[in-house]
């Protein structure tokens, strides 16, 4: 269950997010989807990317701080 101090935590890390890369969570009750965009992704140049990847680990580790268990998974690319 998404909480108030898991909000906090995760809008904490919004400076930590490269300029055009955004996640998106996902409250499925007993456990938080964290979903980023590979469109978002593969647009960043490299220095980008390891900042979104940075920031993807920050912030499923504020989340499990705060109790939550964190799934990290990516929307689009090749199916």
């Amino acid at each position: 269950m998404y909480t108030d101090e898991m909000a906090k935590a995760f809008r904490s890390l919004d400076h930590h997010a490269p300029k055009g890369f955004a996640l998106q969570l996902v409250d499925n009750d007993h456990f938080i989807v964290v979903k980023a965009s590979e469109k978002m992704f593969m647009r960043l140049d490299e220095f980008g990317k390891r900042q979104a990847v940075e920031y993807m680990a920050r912030v499923k580790k504020a989340l499990e701080e705060n109790g939550a268990i964190v799934l990290l998974v990516r929307e689009g690319g090749e199916e």
